[in-house]
């Protein structure tokens, strides 16, 4: 079980294409927050396109997944096969930030939103199959979303040193006009 937070499914979608090509995967979850198309989709098989929702988990903020389409070929638009190695779950922001302080409380890691995310939805699944296991795809740092993660562990997310030394290096750009010439001869002075 690999449960994998989804916004536009580029991820999920090359793990089953990995998957068909034969890496040895029982079954993915494609964890989504408030945007729930594909949740409902799978549940239903009623494809309703939806206008994106804001979250928390804000990368995963698509209605439309466009890598969907790529997922529903690998299946040849094969409903029972897909459900056979796919299930999605929609989780909440109020979940999310439940998920985020215990975990940080209870194992003193700290997921960031989408990671929280992907953790539920796998919780979900594994409740209705409990004599399996599996593994979340944590796709951030929680310093991407400090402002997020801080509130609800009420404290401080802790800046890793290759992020540190960033920081304080000078903003270096340049300014080209809007010209694909101009952006290949940049491009091709570098």
């Amino acid at each position: 079980m690999i449960s994998v937070p989804s916004g536009n499914f580029g991820n999920i979608c090359a793990g089953l294409l990995a998957n068909a090509s034969g890496l040895p995967v029982q079954h993915f979850i494609a964890a989504c927050n408030a945007n729930d198309v594909i949740p409902k989709f799978l549940e239903t098989n009623i494809f309703e396109n939806k206008k994106s929702v804001a979250t928390i988990s804000n990368a995963m903020d698509v209605a439309n997944p466009s890598n969907f389409v790529r997922i529903m070929e690998i299946f040849a638009k094969e409903m029972p096969a897909l459900k056979e190695k796919l299930s999605s779950y929609s989780i909440s922001d109020s979940e999310t930030k439940a998920t985020i302080k215990k975990v940080y409380e209870a194992n003193n890691y700290l997921l960031d939103p989408h990671g929280a995310v992907g953790y539920v939805a796998l919780e979900k699944y594994l409740a209705n199959h409990p004599n399996q296991k599996g593994m979340v795809l944590e796709t951030a740092h929680p310093v991407k979303f400090y402002d997020v993660v801080q509130p609800v562990i009420e404290s401080e997310v802790s800046i890793p040193e290759a992020i540190k030394v960033q920081l304080v290096l000078e903003k270096k750009s340049t300014i080209i006009e809007n010209d694909v010439e101009n952006l290949n001869e940049f491009l091709n002075s570098l």
